[in-house]
């Protein structure tokens, strides 16, 4: 087996690992770019979800890089990553030059070299992309793609399960909160009864 392979593997093990644990959808997140990041040997990586009237993509969480790069603006959905709204990765070997890169006068003075999109999805719904940087021109292989493609599954369906867990949480509180009350209440109509309850003679 290549050592590439091997590698990709162990961290797509740990990976699993962590998401399964995480319960915070920010916790979640932050796992993804490191993981990946660590994982390829890359200079960042970066995890956008796609705004509500799917227009445009926004750093959610980033690994790697500066934070004037991650805030440089919103990334243009029909522009940038149109293929990938299809599902299809987009592997772009020079990001100062290429003309789907929106922000390339920022990717060179960031030294962005090469950067991989893979699509996010959940249930066949487009949600996101994560996006590997490179320092160096990198030609971006199959296996980086699997990679990056379960991880960005993995993260999806962690992302949903964290929602639903928060939900869960939200209606047992609430669940929890009604019983007090109804049992506080209960237990007044008790209290009241006993003390009308007529003595006997």
């Amino acid at each position: 087996m290549e050592r590439g392979k091997e590698n990709y593997f162990t961290s797509m093990y740990e990976l699993a690992a962590t998401l399964n644990s995480a319960r915070a959808p920010e916790s979640i997140l932050r796992s993804v770019v490191e993981g990946v990041t660590k994982a390829m040997g890359a200079k960042g990586c970066s995890l956008m979800l796609l705004s509500p009237d799917r227009k445009a993509l926004l750093h959610t969480a980033a690994h790697g890089l500066s934070d004037w790069y991650v805030r440089k603006g919103p990334v243009s959905a029909d522009k940038s990553i149109s293929e990938a709204l299809e599902g299809k990765p987009i592997a772009i070997l020079d990001a100062t030059e290429d003309h789907r890169i929106q922000y390339r006068e920022q990717a060179k003075k960031e030294g962005i070299a090469s950067i991989l999109s893979v699509p996010m999805t959940l249930r066949e719904d487009f949600i996101g992309v994560i996006r590997v940087y490179s320092g160096e021109r990198r030609y971006f292989t199959l296996d980086d793609i699997y990679f990056v493609g379960a991880v960005a599954n993995l993260g999806a369906i962690a992302l949903e399960n964290a929602r639903l867990y928060e939900a869960v949480q939200k209606d047992y509180e609430t669940f929890r909160r009604d019983m007090l009350e109804w049992r506080a209440a209960l237990g007044h109509e008790w209290m009241v009864g006993e003390s009308v309850t007529p003595s006997e003679e």
